[in-house]
């Protein structure tokens, strides 16, 4: 007689993956020389909406865009593009010293600077107590610099990348 024992993993992997992205999104912030305390204020309702969506897998892009609030343009945006599909050994992993060299790359922006946090969805998903319906701002004039994979929770992952001045 044998035994099986199956583990649904897929319940770590969505916490695993939206805490890894929101640390993620909160180096990029701290070493770009803006404050924190704006996203420390959100992190509740950004956590809610991320594991919501991640559970759903309605959730296809996490997008830190950066802008000047006097005029509203666009200064540098990050991409967190989200993959649903098994790859790799499974294990759980997190690139942050490739993320920390694309962020010295993409420069620091003065802390005048303002930043928002847009989730990017499936149409029909379910609505998430504090998220609202917006449009991304326009990237004319940046360029897309691919990183490539940073997060993998088994069969979960996120691809980075990031839009800077050309």
């Amino acid at each position: 007689m044998s035994t099986v024992v199956m583990v649904n993993t897929y319940t770590h992997s969505v916490t695993y993956v939206a805490d890894k992205l929101l640390m993620s999104l909160k180096d990029i912030i701290v070493a770009s020389g803006l404050s924190p305390e704006k996203m420390a204020g959100e992190w509740v309702v950004l956590e809610r909406g991320l594991r919501r969506w991640l559970e759903t897998r309605d959730l296809t892009e996490l997008v830190l865009e950066v802008f000047n609030p006097s005029t509203d343009r666009l200064v540098c945006r990050w991409d967190f593009t989200i993959c649903y599909s098994f790859t790799g050994d499974g294990a759980f992993w997190v690139d942050t010293d490739d993320l920390k060299y694309h962020i010295l790359k993409a420069g620091c922006w003065p802390s005048s600077r303002d930043y928002r946090i847009v989730a990017s969805t499936k149409p029909g998903r379910a609505d998430v107590s504090g998220w609202s319906s917006t449009t991304l701002r326009s990237t004319d004039g940046l360029v897309r610099q691919s990183i490539g994979t940073t997060v993998d929770g088994s069969g979960l992952s996120a691809s980075a990348g990031y839009w800077r001045r050309v």
